[in-house]
């Protein structure tokens, strides 16, 4: 039996490329064109996992996809970093000077600022995801129009890249998430990695607190970020990851946490992907 994967975007996008490199069987993919869908198909059992992008080195994290796991009760079980590249791309025979407008995802076109501020003519137009955009100017043999998406969505909808790796910052990594519904259990010598969440009392000290003791047990804290709790104005949950050596330090900080926070919620215990 074939595993099926949800991913936000189509075939081509960066979300694809996580899926083929991260799960070495073959795999369906259901295609979803927002995170809410991804996040229902994972829950409804459409599919059996999901991919999901977390964070980016230039563009910072994707907060609302951390309220949606949170939200929806899912569990982290692996995660990868992926070099993004990206490249401007339309029909074939077609120069630069003869692209007028392009369209991507916001944060493609955010992360190749740069690149556009040197060609004013041409207009910046946000749509729903990369390959998508990609696809369409293939379908509708959209001259003028170009695109910014992987090389594998160049490949995949026979664009001809017209610029390569337009993106500002070249060290350009986004962290991706596999979500199940059911939590999944790693041996404790395989598991280095977990997420985390909680809220604290308003009371002065108590985050600081919190991650003393973190640091005190020997975890390193890649991770820390803050949300309002919307129905309690002013007061916040934390989602942190923290990376360890010793599974029994960072079970004593488990209990730790139970202890000092309020409700306190394990999002996934995984293996460390980034070397």
């Amino acid at each position: 039996m074939e595993t099926k994967i949800a991913i936000q975007g189509i075939k081509g996008s960066f979300h694809h490329q996580v899926a083929a490199l991260y799960f070495s069987e073959k795999v369906e993919l259901a295609e979803c064109m927002s995170f809410e869908t991804l996040v229902k198909n994972v829950v409804s059992s459409k599919t059996t996992q999901g991919i999901m992008a977390l964070e980016n080195s230039i563009a910072g994290s994707i907060i609302p996809n951390y309220a949606l796991i949170d939200t929806y009760n899912l569990n982290i079980v692996g995660e990868y970093y992926l070099d993004i590249h990206h490249h401007l791309m339309g029909l074939k025979g077609q120069s630069i000077s003869e692209i007028t407008e392009v369209q991507s995802h916001p944060m493609a076109l955010l992360q190749c600022a740069d690149f556009f501020a040197k060609h004013p003519p041409i207009r910046l137009v946000e749509s729903i995801d990369t390959a998508e955009t990609a696809k369409r100017i293939q379908a509708q043999n959209l001259k003028g129009i170009g695109a910014i998406a992987s090389r594998t969505a160049a490949i995949l909808y026979d664009l001809e890249i017209i610029a390569k790796d337009i993106h500002t910052v070249k060290n350009n990594t986004t962290r991706f998430v596999i979500l199940k519904k059911d939590r999944e259990e790693i041996p404790k010598d395989e598991m280095n990695k977990a997420s985390l969440k909680f809220e604290l009392e308003d009371q002065p000290g108590n985050l600081a607190k919190v991650l003393t003791m973190i640091s005190d047990y020997g975890l390193n804290m890649t991770k820390i970020l803050s949300l309002p709790i919307i129905t309690t104005p002013f007061q916040y949950s934390f989602f942190v990851d923290v990376v360890f050596e010793s599974y029994h330090e960072y079970h004593e900080v488990k209990k730790q946490l139970v202890q000092m926070t309020r409700h306190f919620k394990v999002l996934g215990e995984y293996k460390n992907r980034k070397l």
